[in-house]
């Protein structure tokens, strides 16, 4: 099969990542083989790419946004059928008994592992996923438009509920790229006030399209104290800035895997009045389960930008440099 393999982590311009043949994977006895019909590009996976995230498989294949058909399945795989649609995310396999797991944060597990990065993912024409870990997905939406869902949707909405926005709150989005649009969708529809700050004129005008209630730079201050901000730029300078952006005992959820450093902050400006800071550490399935449900009933959707599988290293150079807002997608049946 076609795969695209991190060849040597570095700078995407620099040919880190080749397309390649690889044998078509055997699933392993929980494991469904997913023949790939689309897969989102994530910001994620230019971390991988370009080593900013360490290597844990060599010549890896990224990907975890992705849309596909059951092609097959190991012995102790039950209740799929071959040709079912199904979607792979992020997060693979946690081991299920440790105190994170018994507790409902499996997020938090230490032997978690990860599609994309721990297992070659969804840049190919195949891939497996544990049964356990593949989401059942609705009816009456194409591919590429479920793509994004499955990580940009889905820790956008864990990075809502870290946020701890108040029932019709104040909510301020740094950053406007594939998982903040559909953020905003969910919190406009249970009825926050949604504020986008950031540097892409283009973002800027799909926020105000959606019905963010104004959308400036990302330096810039909203036009109203935030009840709740979420950081989804890799821009460890913005936190203070985002903090200065808080009402009083408002929260800062930070969105990404990756996060520059971040400078000093003032404890009076940026941190008095019981304002707090939270991280965001990938998702649960039934995150996962819960924002998928949400945004079937609200109609929430994804602006994409479809690429063929052939052009993925374009997809991520493009996603880089910032020249496509919403969300890209790699199908394969695109010439």
């Amino acid at each position: 099969m076609r795969a695209w393999s991190v060849a040597e982590p570095g700078p995407v311009e620099s040919g880190s990542l080749r397309l390649v043949g690889k044998p078509v994977p055997v699933p392993g006895d929980d494991e469904l083989l997913v023949r790939v019909r689309a897969c989102g590009v994530c910001r994620t996976d230019l971390h991988v790419t370009e080593g900013d995230l360490p290597v844990h498989r060599p010549g890896v294949t990224p990907g975890h946004q992705v849309v596909g058909v059951v092609a097959g399945f190991g012995a102790a795989v039950h209740g799929f059928d071959v040709g079912e649609r199904v979607g792979v995310a992020w997060l693979r396999r946690t081991d299920g008994t440790c105190a994170y797991c018994a507790r409902g944060a499996e997020n938090l597990c230490p032997a978690s592992r990860y599609t994309g990065w721990d297992a070659d993912g969804g840049y190919a024409e195949y891939t497996t996923v544990p049964a356990g870990f593949a989401y059942r997905l609705p009816g009456g939406v194409d591919d590429v438009t479920l793509a994004p869902l499955l990580c940009a949707g889905i820790i956008g909405y864990r990075a809502l509920r870290r946020a701890a926005l108040p029932p019709g709150g104040r909510l301020g989005l740094y950053g406007f790229g594939g998982s903040a649009h559909l953020c905003a969708q969910v919190a406009l529809a249970e009825g926050a006030v949604v504020h986008v700050l950031t540097r892409g004129a283009a973002a800027r005008r799909l926020a105000l399209d959606l019905g963010a209630a104004s959308a400036r730079d990302a330096t810039e201050l909203p036009p109203e104290p935030l009840d709740s901000a979420i950081l989804f730029a890799p821009a460890g300078d913005l936190v203070p800035v985002a903090l200065r952006a808080l009402d009083r005992g408002g929260t800062l959820a930070i969105a990404g895997i990756r996060l520059s450093d971040v400078p000093a902050l003032r404890y009076e400006t940026d941190l008095f009045y019981e304002k707090q800071v939270r991280s965001v550490t990938s998702n649960t399935r039934e995150d996962g389960r819960e924002f998928l449900a949400l945004a079937a009933e609200h109609g929430v959707h994804a602006t994409t930008h479809p690429y063929p599988l052939s052009r993925a290293d374009q997809a991520l150079r493009d996603l880089k440099a910032g020249r496509f807002d919403g969300a890209a997608v790699l199908v394969d049946y695109l010439a």
